[in-house]
């Protein structure tokens, strides 16, 4: 699947761990929002996962088929084995886990690549990078990762976007409230986790997102 900018506006990033640990109400709650419209999956399997390789695996495999049958693009977060067992499409790399220039000699340009980038140091970086997106973020406070980096606010985010030549979707305590005054900042797209998928009406968000654009 080639990775178009469109992709990144609906992202949705999640595992088990962000519906009780519970994968059959994770597969649920995702075949949802496929059906709602997210544009974008990025399995996250990771934190507080209790899930064994195997059990990832198998899980990783059902949401490859339910994103199939949306024409929806699947990416893994920050596991190159993971990503090649389930067939995914792709890729999200972090600072300081699965090394970047190894994902792209060994995957590019065949998958979609994803990078987080939270200074304008590593965007500098990332420039010269064949990668396709940029994550940057929290752009607030948020508790859907325990190891999240320090606020960036909107004026960071901004910072980020102007200088970035890729296009960068924003991650971190937003929701439906504050979505619009993120993409002020010229950001591509929205990536959510708790405001979707602890949201009582998660439709309704996905559906009120997407009317921004």
């Amino acid at each position: 699947m080639s990775f178009t900018p469109e992709m990144l506006k609906c992202y949705l990033v999640g595992g088990s761990q962000d519906v009780n640990h519970d994968p059959e109400e994770f597969i649920a709650k995702v075949a949802l929002t496929l059906r709602m419209g997210i544009s974008a999956l990025q399995f996250r399997e990771k934190g507080t996962s209790t899930l064994d390789w195997s059990d990832k695996v198998t899980l990783g495999k059902l949401l490859r088929q339910l994103t199939r049958n949306y024409q929806v693009p699947l990416l893994v977060d920050d596991d190159l084995k993971l990503a090649k067992a389930i067939d995914a499409d792709g890729i999200h790399v972090g600072q300081s886990d699965e090394a970047i220039e190894r994902v792209l000699a060994e995957v590019a340009p065949d998958w979609i690549v994803g990078y987080s980038c939270h200074t304008l140091a590593q965007i500098d970086y990332a420039n010269t990078l064949k990668v396709d997106y940029i994550g940057s973020g929290p752009i607030f406070a948020t508790q859907s990762k325990a190891d999240a980096d320090p606020v960036i606010g909107l004026a960071g985010l901004s910072q980020l976007v102007q200088r970035s030549k890729h296009p960068v979707v924003a991650i971190g305590g937003i929701d439906v409230a504050n979505s619009a005054n993120v993409l002020t900042t010229g950001a591509a797209g929205l990536s959510m986790i708790s405001s979707i998928l602890s949201n009582a009406n998660p439709g309704k968000a996905i559906a009120q997102i997407n009317s921004l654009y």
